[in-house]
């Protein structure tokens, strides 16, 4: 965990307006593309996003597609890589988890610079193989949205959140959610429970059935698979956010809406460079005005005065007009998180290394 953080934070300074290409390959309008997934395609979560993602490009014109489920972020990861390459005729690899960066996408990017390797994270920095890009979204937005839905339709006022690990891009998602649910009544507060790791099934169960049991009435979550938490909500009668993907399908009654990402934007773009053997930059970052992000559909059970505030807070955000973390905003030990005065825009440093919890989350990492 510590590791994984320290990475996170020597990476922070790299940002939209930071872009850096690598050397332009040859043209070529027919392109193989491989795609590792750590997990199963059909996993309702992390995974699955990736693989939507994956099933648009596989229409497009002159696009060949190699796929590979369930690669552990291991050595095998280093050899399946290399087969596509090797054995499939691949030119365009997409990594699609975060351990796969480090070694594994570093080390195969090297040794092939000729191939374009597309990584989901904030990884690649200055020094790093030219011929890697890396793709993210700044899905805290959605999270933000979700907490403002979650705000009107609480009855307890006590919100329930799943976390794997207190990294940045944990964290920043769990204050966001609270943020959005306080703009609706600042009395409300999130409880955290943290499982250890990113696929834990019986800990989130676990997690899920103590949040509910201390009386949190709205779930949600940041874990690779949100099924067992969504899942475990709609059974035991309260409600729910969904992450990564549309949970929609597992939770008829208590289902909210969800922050979902939108892959298909950068697998497209990065695809049509490729085809076109155009210089294509080393990061790729987006929000809702940008398409990489996107909100699940609204629940039956949601209130059309909580769907008209977040309607207006997300047309505020797509016209680049609404700033989540703004101080004065303390943290949840009574230190100042954000000093009066000051707005941390999307593409701001401090928030990739964000190391808090805002005033309202009870949990600690």
């Amino acid at each position: 965990m510590t590791q994984r953080r320290d990475f996170l934070k020597q990476t922070s300074a790299l940002t939209l307006g930071s872009l850096l290409p690598f050397e332009s390959l040859l043209a070529a309008e027919n392109v193989s593309v491989g795609v590792l997934y750590v997990g199963a395609r059909g996993d309702f979560g992390y995974n699955q996003a990736q693989a939507t993602a994956t099933s648009v490009i596989r229409k497009l014109p002159n696009v060949k597609l190699v796929e590979e489920e369930n690669v552990p972020e291991t050595i095998a990861a280093q050899k399946t890589m290399e087969a596509m390459i090797q054995q499939d005729g691949v030119s365009l690899i997409f990594a699609t988890s975060f351990g796969y960066f480090d070694p594994h996408v570093l080390k195969v990017a090297a040794k092939y610079p000729k191939v374009r390797f597309a990584h989901c994270g904030g990884l690649w920095k200055a020094g790093n193989p030219a011929n890697i890009a890396s793709y993210f979204g700044y899905i805290d937005e959605c999270q933000y949205l979700d907490g403002v839905i979650a705000g009107h339709m609480s009855k307890s006022k006590k919100l329930g959140f799943v976390a794997a690990k207190p990294i940045p891009q944990v964290l920043r998602n769990i204050n966001a959610f609270t943020l959005g649910a306080q703009s609706i009544d600042p009395s409300i507060t999130t409880r955290v429970i943290f499982t250890g790791d990113w696929s834990m099934p019986v800990k989130e169960a676990e997690a899920a059935n103590s949040l509910i049991d201390q009386g949190c009435d709205v779930l949600t979550c940041h874990v690779d698979g949100p099924k067992v938490i969504v899942e475990t909500a709609e059974k035991r009668g309260v409600m729910s956010c969904g992450y990564h993907a549309s949970q929609a399908a597992l939770a008829p009654k208590g289902y909210l809406t969800g922050a979902e990402w939108d892959w298909a934007t950068p697998y497209k773009a990065i695809v049509a460079n490729a085809q076109a053997g155009k210089v294509q930059p080393n990061l790729l970052r987006g929000g809702l005005k940008e398409g990489y992000v996107k909100m699940s559909p609204y629940g039956a059970a949601v209130s059309a005065a909580a769907k008209q505030s977040a309607d207006a807070i997300k047309a505020k955000m797509v016209a680049g007009d609404f700033v989540i973390f703004k101080g004065p905003l303390k943290d949840n030990k009574g230190g100042v998180a954000v000093p009066a005065g000051t707005r941390l825009v999307q593409t701001d440093y401090a928030l990739e290394s964000m190391n808090y919890l805002v005033a309202g989350v009870v949990g600690q990492g």
